[in-house]
């Protein structure tokens, strides 16, 4: 007979938390403490921002690297000093975080959502392609959970129709696409600091480039629409501001010598789980691009089959699993181009230039991701083996139960 699952009145498998998130120490206080002596609380005077730009862009291979306030803000920065007019068109993916597809919206500009590929859940540059049109100007190419997306094939397609490509990196801090770390393989990489990312400071973005320009251009969109070495108040562009504070900034520069280290071990438990998981069956660590030559792990991306528990939806597992203890939930509900808000604001600015509407979808694999597609958060990942072992038990504990 099975055990008794813990929705059912059973005992769990875990009760012990899994290691906390943010993780801190004596470096974040002396490095706070530091800042509040200092009396420098803000990037104009202080040295702590302008330092975790250029350490955090040399940890990345890029040349230059611009601090903003959060990585929402750093997306929508990209797309202000590319000059992106109403109307204009921003391809991205059907599957991410909102504030991928308001970057786009909240410059005037149309987001075009591809399809996504079934292993990696990351653009599908065939998709992407078929999208542009003449007034297309960009690509934000997502690296979703912490995996680069193919970054060749969108680099030619950017260069072959002379398109700007954006790298949405906001959960890839330190990942690497056949060698080249993120965030500069393309013309700009936004990434976020955000409480639950691999590095936080609570909040917080930086946009990296190779380019000078790009990066003077975010410069002045941070900054009020100054310009470098400009007086004080000439202001040669329409922009707000956006930078991020002293504060923030130290304790990122503290944390930014263990990200790969975390990295490491975030990518020796998802293959611990991958081969765990595959011995049990039905819930399965997608298996992803062999190019990708580190993966941050800020997700791992899991993919349900409801056939082999009893034909259980993945809305139920979720609170089986839950109940035994267990951190594995849902992702994104639906495709971007299904979003009601979003819908109706790209009718708005259609609507405004005389424009039809595009109609993207339907988005197959996508809506197959949104509907058993699941989430182990990165903290899990930090886990040491005996911890995983009890995701593992979990599993096949309901996996027995429903089948039995």
């Amino acid at each position: 007979m099975a055990t008794r699952l813990a929705i059912d009145g059973g005992g769990p498998v875990r009760t012990a938390p899994f290691p906390r998130w943010p993780q801190w120490n004596d470096d974040e206080r002396a490095a706070l403490q530091e800042v509040l002596d200092s009396g420098e609380w803000w990037s104009i005077g202080g040295r702590h921002v302008e330092a975790f730009a250029r350490e955090f862009a040399a940890a990345h291979g890029a040349a230059h690297g611009v601090c903003c306030t959060n990585g929402s803000a750093a997306l929508e920065i990209c797309l202000r000093a590319l000059g992106i007019a109403w109307g204009e068109e921003v391809i991205t993916t059907a599957y991410s975080f909102i504030a991928t597809a308001n970057a786009a919206l909240l410059v005037g500009a149309v987001p075009r959502f591809a399809d996504v590929l079934p292993d990696t859940w990351n653009l599908d540059p065939a998709q992407v392609e078929a999208l542009i049109t003449p007034r297309t100007r960009a690509i934000i190419a997502v690296h979703i959970g912490g995996e680069p997306a193919d970054m060749d094939a969108l680099g030619r397609i950017a260069r072959a129709h002379d398109l700007v490509l954006i790298e949405d990196a906001a959960q890839a801090h330190g990942a690497a696409w056949r060698g080249r770390r993120v965030g500069a393989l393309g013309d700009m990489g936004a990434f976020s600091f955000q409480n639950s990312k691999n590095l936080t400071a609570g909040e917080g973005g930086l946009i990296l480039s190779n380019s000078a320009d790009w990066c003077e251009r975010c410069w002045s969109v941070v900054n009020v629409g100054r310009k470098p070495n400009g007086g004080w108040y000439e202001h040669v562009g329409l922009a707000s501001n956006y930078r991020l504070t002293e504060w923030q900034a130290a304790v990122l520069r503290v944390q930014l010598p263990r990200l790969l280290a975390q990295n490491a071990h975030r990518q020796r438990s998802a293959a611990f789980l991958a081969a765990g998981l595959a011995q049990i069956g039905g819930l399965d660590v997608i298996p992803g691009d062999p190019r990708v030559t580190d993966n941050a792990y800020h997700l791992l991306k899991l993919r349900y089959n409801p056939e082999a528990f009893g034909g259980r939806s993945a809305d139920e597992f979720v609170r089986a699993v839950h109940a035994e203890g267990i951190p594995i939930g849902r992702g994104y509900p639906a495709p971007f181009g299904k979003e009601a808000m979003i819908r109706r604001e790209v009718s708005h600015i259609c609507e405004r230039l005389g424009l039809a509407a595009p109609d993207d979808g339907p988005w197959p694999v996508c809506t197959e991701v949104c509907a058993n597609g699941l989430w182990l958060l990165h903290p899990a990942l930090l886990s040491q083996e005996t911890d995983l072992e009890n995701i593992l038990a979990a599993v096949a504990k309901i996996k027995t139960a429903w089948t039995a």
